[in-house]
Formats: C-alpha cells, structure tokens, sequence
C-alpha cells in the first residue's frame, strides 16, 4: 500500500513536482464552463460584507442582508452569484502539472458564512497527488466521482497502535465511492492510473484551513528539520535552503514509477 510516508517523500524529492490550492485542471469529460466564475469582491468590499453579516442577531437577517435590497429578494445574475458557485475554470497555482482543486468556503462563497459547511473539488492528472495536508478545522468527506483506484491514507493522532506499529488507515475508491479523513488527520490522494480523477470533498466548516504537512515541516528551523529527520545523506542543514526550493505546495506529480507506467515520463 502507497504509505504517507512514500507519498511524502516522493513529493518532496521529485524535480518537476508541483501543487495547487484551490484552482483547477479539468478532466477532458468536464465540459467548458460557459463564464469564468464570478472574480472575488475587492477586500475592503468583503471587509464590509462579512462585518455587516456579522451584526446580523439571526440567521435569516443575515440571509436578508445577503440577499435583498430593502424587503425585496434580488433577482437575475445579482442574486444567481451570490447562490450559485461555480466549480470551473480554476488553474493549478505556481505551474503545476499533477492537477489542481477548487473550494468554496466563507472566504469565496460568503453564503456559506456561519452555514458550517465548504466543500472542494478536485481535478487530479494521471500520477497526481494531492500531498500530505491537515484540515485544523474540519473534517472531511470525499467521494470520487470520476476515475478509479484512487488511493487514499491518514494518520491520526498518537496512540491508534502500538509504538513501531503501522498507524495508516489506506485504501482506494472507485466512481462513486467515498471516505471519510478526520478533523486533523494527516491526509493524501495519489490518483494511481492513466486516466484522470475527479473528486468532491465536503467539510463540515465554512473555514476548514489547510496546512501542508511537508511544506509547513521544511519552514522550520533547519537543524530542527534536520534533527527530526535524521536523514543527513539525503536531507541535512547543509542543503535545507537548497532542497527548500524544490517543495511542492500542494499537488505533486513526479512519482517516477508511475509516470514511466502511463508513458508519461518527463513531460
């Protein structure tokens, strides 16, 4: 079974790894979007927006102040963009190849404010990992819905299993399976294939955070990282800076074996 740990480092050590947040590469069966989603309200404006909500003593005042000009609903495109997000058009962050995921949370779908609730969708490229990461906030829920033998694995906190014992809870999904990751389990999907994954993850918060595990590890201070790690001959204090460099943030691809079984290698 494909461990964090291999994932780990096979996303930290692969030259042309790379990663995403939220931001998407579609698979070929996902149709165009007819309009790029609507652009987030300047700063400020969503400063405002989310002080205004936050005044509101119930919910349905708060929807009234979402979604209303005085006593009257909006219609047309100015209510469809506040009730309606769109899951295309995003673009893996920083160049990446393994794919990319979009979310909707408080921050990019104010509806959802005090609504408990976000969801993610994620568009993974044959070999593509989504890395290592934590949810502070939320746990999640995630079901394939396009492609198959999704491999999935966490870890949860101290004490699951004796010391010296494997603590990985792994698997893999088919369309129209689902698992379940833990609020602050350690978390990964590899799509292990040649065709293209899609999922959806839902999380029971409208502000779940992430935080990737490797890339969060390596800000560290270099002789902690380097002491933790105990791996002098492959990553010491002596090329921390330089090996820092080549983190991914977030989706990874470069698992050589993989590559090389779907052909794929060097592009």
């Amino acid at each position: 079974m494909f461990t964090v740990t291999k994932v780990l480092v096979a996303g930290l050590a692969a030259l042309g790894a790379v990663q995403a947040l939220p931001q998407t590469v579609r698979p070929s069966s996902t149709p165009a979007p007819a309009a790029p989603a609507p652009a987030p309200a300047p700063a400020q404006d969503q400063t405002a927006l989310f002080r205004d909500l936050s005044a509101a003593p119930t919910l349905v005042q708060q929807f009234r102040r979402l979604l209303t000009s005085g006593e009257t609903l909006l219609t047309g495109d100015a209510l469809k963009k506040l009730i309606v997000f769109s899951f295309n058009g995003a673009t893996p962050a920083n160049g990446a190849k393994g794919g990319a995921t979009k979310a909707a949370n408080v921050e990019t779908f104010p509806i959802l404010y005090k609504l408990g609730i976000s969801t993610t969708v994620g568009f993974l490229e044959p070999c593509g990992i989504n890395t290592p990461h934590v949810h502070p906030r939320a746990t999640e829920f995630l079901t394939l819905v396009e492609g198959s033998n999704l491999k999935f694995g966490y870890v949860l906190e101290n004490g699951l299993v004796k010391a010296g014992q494997n603590p990985e809870i792994a698997g893999a999904l088919n369309k129209f399976e689902g698992t379940v990751f833990p609020q602050g389990s350690i978390h990964f999907q590899f799509n292990d294939n040649c065709d293209k994954a899609t999922f959806v993850a839902s999380l029971n918060s409208e502000d779940p955070g992430t935080s990737q595990i490797a890339q969060n590890f390596f800000a560290l201070n270099a002789n902690v990282v380097n002491a933790t790690l105990g791996m002098p001959k492959t990553i010491d204090g002596k090329n921390i800076e330089t090996f820092r460099k080549m983190i991914p943030a977030n989706l990874a691809q470069d698992v050589d074996t993989c590559l090389a079984k779907c052909n794929k290698k060097g592009y």
